[in-house]
């Protein structure tokens, strides 16, 4: 059953296109859009048995492993790394391997790294002293591997060759399927000062007390991917795509200074060697404590530690299963705080060492924010799996490796912060614990793709930080803070679909923007209940396992049955923009009669033969009917045709349900962007109340440049307004309200 609504809009379209023939207009090139909502068969991989068109692992699916045994010491004097590790690495693979690749991302701080040859350089003309000196005194700091053997499991030795920060294991037989190869490496380094030299790791060094404290990652020869998408990911570390690795189980024994408190990847299984009675106590206790943290290392243990320098030693066993990586972070000045928190039916800890120079805002907030984060993720994608999730505060990093990461975030030397380092170090850790699921788990390849770690994690930190603080300065998520990257000038924008390496703006693409594109395929495209469904059914298909764009692509729809090809192609493929506006409103009223124009176009086009049936007429604005008729409200009853077809055809029931509306107009948008996207209307009435209507963005299918609504309404409107919450990433708000408004510069 059609509605007066449907009724009266169908009749403006009809008299539109009669009119339309009267003055036919020149023959131009069609305004349909094709590019934008084509299916994205020119862009996606094939799909096939490993990978399917659903985007979920196919019955040929595979992954290769790399089970670790280490053995590593550090010279704290000479700030010195030494080790030694067998791989264990199994062939999954239908294929044949001739080599193995393994990664030495260290060798990016090696004199021989070409890593600062790739860098545009100009002379800066104002630099400090130190820096200076560094720069062109000093010779520069050579931190790469030295290996110094490679053997088979029978010690004999093993052909290798190094290029940059990849080394290739040449096999004296192949490798076939289910296979297994064991192999030992034998390494030393110098670690680098990262306030100095930079990095992802290394350590920090305290002035005022001697000390040093170390954040030690990428520091283990590590196996590179091998897998159906690309065979080996052998891509040289250039230092802004991160990493791609293999799962695997580990064991590893850290031997550090007697009086360093350690923490690291996976489960302590010595922990009564390492700590005193007092604080294995403390630590069961925070076994058991869910509602607040509990201090295992004192900050006055921690300040009496920091003036021994104890020449004895301890070692520290690990073991840690089904994960990618291994990171430790160790320190003489650390303090330690722990407690439970719960996943599902998992149980983990939360974890924080701080110097004292974190205090005292590391106690109050680091292991609270991390147990929230883990809550929240979880509640989107999985219970968390690992036993413990550990945040190090060292400063000028965030940074992440499987259950730890570190932090930047300290107050002044008094103890004194303001809200924006309390923030800061609340996102750094949020986000960075928050890897744990992306990619650490989700295990993309960081070295190809940023945005499916970086984009997707800065995404679920948005969620996580909402709920752990409504007044949470929220920094990547909400579309109006992309608005201004997304309007810049072109070329300096590349899309998100490219590679870590050739990103420029690196935050704002592979952070600010998919984390921008994820809120609004939520809050705007797909809705909560659909949006959330999809995603964690990719969560949970490809956990510990290694996805690309295409399986994720391919999910969200295929759990959702919502086409998004047109999102993508957009979003991430192109730097379009969204700019949709209010090109024109024009007003009607209900009439029996119609107007001049009407009535002699239809006495010129009558058949004998033929005669229109009953009629309603919208009069149009500007028309000298329109005038003389002020507009009128329109009501049925006044209208006895009308009235008599409504109580011939609906039974007083039905009749009471109709809508009666008085007002109508006629909305055109135009689109001065290059993105499709829905149109969002919110109308605002004359007693001030308001309504919002949403139209799918496939009303663009047909035309890319402007499309027309029209709104029948009781009451008359006031304001028309396009996207009034800004969620929509629109760069110009000045043409999205009717009548046009001033809008206030960031000046006013």
């Amino acid at each position: 059953m059609k509605n007066l609504y449907s009724s009266l809009s169908l009749l403006i379209i009809f008299s539109t296109s009669i009119f339309a023939q009267e003055t036919p207009k020149p023959a131009t090139p069609s305004e349909k859009n094709t590019d934008k909502f084509k299916q994205m068969y020119d862009l996606l991989a094939t799909p096939n048995m490993y990978r399917t068109a659903s985007g979920a692992p196919g019955p040929a699916y595979y992954q290769q492993q790399a089970d670790y045994k280490i053995d590593i010491e550090l010279d704290d004097k000479n700030t010195k790394l030494y080790g030694q590790e067998t791989i264990t690495y199994t062939n999954n693979a239908k294929e044949s391997l001739d080599y193995l690749w393994v990664q030495l991302d260290q060798n990016q701080q090696s004199r021989k790294s070409l890593s600062p040859l790739v860098e545009s350089n100009k002379t800066n003309p104002a630099v400090d002293v130190a820096q200076f000196s560094r720069k062109y005194l000093e010779a520069d700091f050579d931190g790469g591997f030295n290996i110094d053997y490679v053997k088979d499991a029978v010690g004999s030795p093993m052909k290798f060759t190094i290029n940059q920060t990849m080394m290739r294991i040449d096999l004296p037989k192949a490798l076939k399927f289910g296979e297994k190869i064991s192999f030992s490496i034998k390494w030393n380094y110098l670690i680098n000062n990262y306030m100095l030299d930079g990095g992802r790791s290394g350590y920090e060094h305290f002035d005022k007390d001697g000390n040093n404290l170390y954040v030690l990652a990428q520091f283990y020869p590590r196996m590179a991917v091998y897998n159906d998408v690309e065979g080996w990911q052998n891509m040289q570390f250039w230092g802004s795509g991160e990493f791609a690795l293999p799962f695997g189980n580990f064991e590893v024994n850290i031997t550090v200074p007697a009086d360093h408190i350690l923490e690291a990847t996976g489960t302590l299984q010595n922990r009564n060697e390492v700590f005193t009675p007092a604080q294995l106590a403390r630590y069961a206790q925070a076994e058991k404590s869910f509602e607040n943290p509990v201090i295992v290392v004192t900050q006055a243990e921690a300040e009496a530690a920091e003036k021994g320098f104890s020449d004895k030693k301890k070692t520290w066993k690990f073991k840690a299963e089904n994960v990618r990586d291994f990171g430790i972070s160790t320190s003489r000045k650390f303090i330690y705080d722990a407690m439970a928190v719960k996943t599902g039916k998992t149980v983990s800890m939360a974890i924080s060492l701080y110097p004292k120079e974190g205090n005292p805002l590391w106690e109050q907030y680091s292991t609270r924010i991390i147990a929230h984060t883990l809550k929240s993720y979880s509640s989107y994608t999985f219970d968390y799996p690992y036993p413990k999730a550990i945040s190090i505060n060292a400063r000028d990093q965030g940074m992440e490796y499987p259950m730890i990461c570190w932090n930047y975030g300290r107050p002044e030397a008094d103890g004194t912060y303001n809200d924006q380092t309390k923030y800061g170090m609340l996102g750094v850790i949020c986000h960075e614990v928050g890897h744990n699921f992306f990619p650490m788990i989700i295990n993309s390849d960081e070295r190809q793709w940023t945005w499916m770690d970086e984009g997707l994690n800065s995404f679920m930190e948005f969620l996580a930080e909402q709920s752990f603080d409504p007044k949470f300065p929220l920094r990547r998520g909400p579309p109006k803070n992309i608005v201004p990257y997304m309007s810049g000038d072109q070329k300096g924008l590349e899309p998100i679909m490219t590679n870590s390496e050739s990103i420029r703006q690196f935050g704002n693409n592979a952070y600010g923007k998919p984390a921008t594109a994820l809120n609004i395929l939520r809050e705007t495209v797909m809705g909560h209940e659909l949006f959330d469904y999809a995603f964690k059914t990719y969560a949970n298909r490809w956990k510990f396992k290694h996805p690309t764009p295409e399986d994720f692509f391919r999910t969200m729809e295929d759990a959702s049955a919502v086409d998004l090809d047109w999102f993508w192609r957009g979003w991430f493929y192109t730097t379009d923009v969204n700019d949709i506006g209010i090109k024109e409103v024009k007003k009607y009223f209900v009439s029996n009669t119609p107007s001049k124009e009407v009535d002699e176009f239809m006495k010129k086009q009558r058949r004998r033969d033929t005669a229109p049936g009953k009629m309603i007429y919208l009069i149009a604005e500007g028309t000298e009917d329109f005038k003389s008729e002020l507009n009128k409200p329109f009501k049925i009853a006044d209208y006895k045709e009308l009235d008599a077809y409504v109580n011939e055809h609906f039974s007083a029931e039905e009749k009471a349900k109709l809508n009666e509306p008085k007002y109508f107009y006629q909305v055109t948008f135009d689109k001065p962007g290059g993105l499709v996207m829905p149109i969002i209307v919110e109308l605002t009435f004359e007693d001030g109340t308001t309504e919002t209507q949403k139209f799918p963005a496939q009303i663009w299918r047909m035309n890319d440049k402007e499309v027309s609504r029209t709104f029948a309404t009781k009451k008359a409107i006031t304001k028309i307004q396009i996207d009034p919450k800004q969620e929509t990433a629109d760069i110009d708000l000045t043409n999205n309200t009717w009548p046009k408004e001033l809008v206030k510069s960031k000046f006013d």
